[in-house]
């Protein structure tokens, strides 16, 4: 599961949005594979962003640009949200407009991360070119 997250050790992964409800499992492998701890409130430049996201959660748009606060500029967010049928499901089609609108790409999403979560991961976007 870490492999394909693109964990390694010495990243610093702050965690947003986390409860009862999340899935410990993910939280241990991601503390594994960075050979430290997922931290909550950052003082310094994370370099990737756990984002637990539920539909009743507010405005993801909102929560997306709040994880932007601390992420250096070549970090990333895993974004996860609870699977189809899964209480807190957020749709794909409002998911995909609130990436667009935080002005976050989607490049890779992984419904094996977890039973009951899915994961997505969001980037800045390049730079065009010309």
């Amino acid at each position: 599961m870490t492999n394909r997250l693109g964990l390694a050790p010495g990243l610093v992964v702050q965690e947003i949005g986390w409860d009862g409800d999340v899935d410990e499992n993910v939280r241990v492998s991601i503390e594994d594979a960075i050979d430290g701890e997922l931290v909550e409130d950052a003082v310094e430049a994370v370099d990737l962003v756990l984002l637990w996201w539920r539909d009743d959660d507010g405005d993801l748009v909102d929560g997306l640009v709040d994880s932007l606060t601390d992420l250096t500029d070549s970090g990333y967010i895993w974004l996860l949200t609870p699977k189809v049928g899964r209480p807190g499901y957020v749709d794909a089609a409002d998911l995909a407009e609130a990436v667009s609108t935080a002005g976050l790409a989607q490049t890779t999403t992984s419904s094996t991360v977890s039973p009951e979560w899915a994961a997505t991961k969001l980037v800045r976007p390049k730079g065009t070119r010309r």
